[in-house]
């Protein structure tokens, strides 16, 4: 049920939370955007669409380009919940993101933050 209430949430909604954690630590909007476009496949345009159209966020993520094989490089708690032990592809998806997030508002670089 919780992670229905999560899928349900629009993106439009969410996108500016992140934007608003990463300007809090001095980073920008673009490299928010950097982070959703590597990991999801979107393309600016695709991200405009999706935040004009209210798609919601398990939409947003299930119909991503092409998520990138990478991901599960990206390793760590959020929220108190290790991303690579999240059962859910789905959820886990999501959560990469907040982690990659958090990574951008700790000061990491962006190279470090795109593996590979």
């Amino acid at each position: 049920m919780e992670n229905e209430k999560v899928y349900k949430m629009k993106l439009s909604r969410i996108y500016p939370l992140l934007v608003q954690k990463a300007e809090r630590k001095k980073r920008t909007k673009q490299e928010v955007d950097q982070i959703i476009f590597w990991l999801t496949g979107y393309d600016r345009e695709g991200l405009e669409r999706a935040l004009e159209n209210e798609v919601d966020y398990g939409t947003f993520f299930a119909e991503a380009p092409c998520m990138h094989p990478n991901r599960s490089l990206i390793k760590g708690s959020v929220c108190g919940v290790r991303v690579e032990e999240i059962p859910e592809p789905l959820m886990q998806n999501i959560r990469y993101l907040d982690k990659l997030v958090d990574e951008l508002a700790r000061g990491w670089t962006m190279e470090r933050i795109l593996r590979g």
